[in-house]
């Protein structure tokens, strides 16, 4: 899931660099345990120290890139892995390690909290554990709206109105998590018009980036680049941190996140440890506030301004990983004769 604000975990002691890759050194052995992520991967430092001192384990991080190329890392490496569990990977991505054979079962004492409500079904069900949740919804820069003099979009179909014509970014679903998200969102919303929908997007004038950090951060208008575009794919949690802002809640698709131990790693028990932990109330409460995502577990304390500036959908679009895999690929070629022209 993307956040916000960048550049915390690289305050963490012993980090590095390496192009698309970032680690973490540390002791080797079972005195570490290696977490891969994607790049939007924040935690408060309190939280990782807090992990190492209860566990006597180094938490090494290796971030690579979205949910969609963490997945494939994980896939091609099946059996001898890169690091001991993978946290990242979200319910559009989730049927390819496990199809893969890359995961190995396990189920965490603290699921019954509340994350079990949002577990896999069907083969490899229990080869990943639910950590957090969000809904891809289109966002809008109300302020920029308001500054024009011109009502904002508040449905997925106001997109296609001329009066919007060269205002929308939209995310690349071959190259991007939420790109998929946002893909199946309008495929459940839309049905086999679906690509007719797309078409009258491009043809509107909507711009198509490879990712997330792009769009929001580069080319939103309300984003961090102060871009030109006051409609935006990103969540229904993102308004909270972006002021004069706010989600279309129709039309949203529901992403849920995952964690699970790798198969082959080198610390498997130490893995299980970094999954409880992801589970305790001190993380789940701070998912909020570090990757602007909703925690799973039951009872969590929500920051308050979010139920006035993140409402969560009242209804969102579905789909299990399993149909999902089965027909990704049909989708992408019909996405591609569509919108990619």
């Amino acid at each position: 899931m993307k956040n916000l604000s960048r550049g915390l975990v690289a305050a963490l002691a012993g980090c590095v660099v390496l192009t698309s890759l970032t680690a973490c050194t540390g002791d080797s052995g079972d005195k570490s345990v290696t977490l891969l992520t994607h790049d939007s991967f924040e935690l408060p430092k309190s939280l990782i120290d807090g992990f190492q001192k209860d566990t006597g384990l180094t938490l090494k991080l290796v971030k690579s890139g979205d949910a969609g190329q963490l997945s494939s890392v994980i896939s091609l490496s099946a059996g001898k892995p890169k690091g001991d569990v993978v946290y990242g990977i979200d319910n559009t991505f989730a049927a390819r390690p496990i199809a893969a054979g890359a995961m190995e079962s396990y189920v965490s004492p603290r699921a019954t909290g509340g994350a079990d409500q949002y577990a896999l079904t069907g083969t490899g069900k229990d080869d990943f554990t639910a950590v957090d949740r969000g809904d891809v919804c289109v966002n809008v820069d109300d302020a920029w709206y308001d500054r024009e003099g011109v009502p904002a979009p508040t449905s997925l179909d106001d997109l296609k109105d001329p009066k919007y014509a060269n205002q929308a970014v939209l995310l690349d679903p071959a190259t991007s998590s939420p790109g998929m998200s946002f893909l199946l969102a309008t495929i459940g919303t839309y049905k086999d018009k679906a690509p007719d929908y797309w078409r009258a997007l491009v043809d509107n004038g909507a711009q198509i980036v490879s990712g997330w950090e792009i769009a929001y951060n580069q080319l939103f208008s309300a984003g961090e680049g102060h871009g030109t575009k006051p409609i935006v794919v990103s969540y229904a949690s993102s308004p909270a941190a972006t002021p004069g802002t706010s989600a279309i809640l129709s039309g949203c698709f529901a992403q849920v996140e995952y964690v699970g131990v790798l198969r082959g790693a080198a610390n498997p028990d130490g893995a299980r440890k970094v999954i409880d932990w992801m589970l305790s109330p001190a993380v789940q409460a701070a998912l909020p506030t570090s990757m602007y995502v909703y925690p799973v577990q039951r009872d969590t304390p929500l920051p308050q301004d979010w139920r006035l500036r993140a409402p969560a959908p009242r209804y969102t679009v579905t789909m299990t990983p399993e149909y999902i895999d089965q027909n990704r690929e049909q989708w992408l070629k019909e996405w591609r004769a569509t919108a990619r022209r």
